[in-house]
């Protein structure tokens, strides 16, 4: 008598986006095919959207919601994430601009909320997994900071971060300076956290872009800032912004095989912004 052989289907691996905008559904259409997609944002509304979008493009998706300033959300987050498979790739966009938001919610969300993400992932990753953040051009405008902050930043627990002096109201100006602050300490963390993502097998990296058209780029546009902008986008190489997909296929390389050896990078993709800013070109303080 024969005994009916019985197959298991393999266990399908999960891509987590952190940010339901474009540039993360624009990232997740090309990491995510055959892969079940969860997508969490702070609002339901944005992230019932993006699924909405991405399964009539034929993933399987998944939706959540997360306050990335809260450790708990995230923790449950990534408990969640690792329940519904193994873990292989992590796309965080969640952030707040300067026209947006105060310096300290900017603080909140764009660097502390990148620090719980970062160190409650870091657990879960799977072997062979890869995870991008995106930072920012601006986190490239800052000049250098002394070296026991770039450390502080780099390596101070998502609890304790809050607490640095060089990051309580009076020594964060605005909300211009809060975010640039925010972006630079993304890439320190990525660069510090890539080590412990590595002890599991997985790879970490950020990307740096410019101004790319969207939703949050239209509110800095439309902002007092918006001249400058466009200043800026005038004097840069590419003299125009960029698209979601544009970052898109950079993350791509950095989260596929073909970026297997790279790690602990920060990719800048600002079209030249920061090259014609360093050979003068374009003056910050105008």
């Amino acid at each position: 008598m024969t005994t009916p052989s019985t197959t298991t289907r393999p266990t399908t691996e999960v891509v987590v986006v952190i940010g339901a905008g474009s540039i993360g559904q624009a990232i997740t259409r090309r990491v995510a095919t055959g892969r079940t997609v969860l997508v969490a944002d702070i609002s339901p509304d944005n992230a019932q959207a993006a699924a909405r979008a991405l399964e009539s493009a034929g993933y399987e998706v998944e939706t959540a919601t997360v306050d990335v300033s809260s450790r708990d959300s995230v923790t449950a987050l990534a408990d969640h994430a690792a329940g519904l498979g193994p873990v292989t790739r992590v796309i965080h966009t969640a952030g707040l601009s300067p026209a947006q938001a105060s310096p300290q919610a900017i603080i909140a969300v764009d660097l502390v909320g990148v620090a719980h993400v970062l160190e409650e992932f870091g657990r879960v990753i799977a072997d062979g997994g890869s995870g991008v953040v995106i930072s920012s051009q601006a986190g490239h405008m800052l000049p250098p900071l002394p070296a026991e902050q770039n450390h502080a930043l780099s390596t101070t627990r998502a609890a304790d971060l809050a607490g640095l002096p060089m990051l309580q109201p009076d020594a964060v100006p605005n909300s211009g300076f809060a975010y640039a602050l925010a972006k630079c300490a993304n890439i320190l963390r990525v660069q510090a956290a890539s080590v412990l993502w590595g002890d599991r097998g997985a790879r970490l990296n950020s990307i740096s872009p410019g101004i790319i058209m969207t939703p949050l780029a239209l509110d800095e546009l439309r902002s007092a800032a918006g001249e400058a902008y466009q200043r800026m986008i005038a004097a840069s190489a590419a003299g125009r912004v960029g698209t979601p997909d544009e970052v898109a296929g950079a993350a791509a390389f950095l989260m596929g095989p073909e970026g297997a050896f790279v790690t602990g990078t920060d990719l800048l993709i600002d079209g030249g912004v920061i090259a014609s800013i360093a050979t003068g070109r374009y003056d910050l303080a105008l």
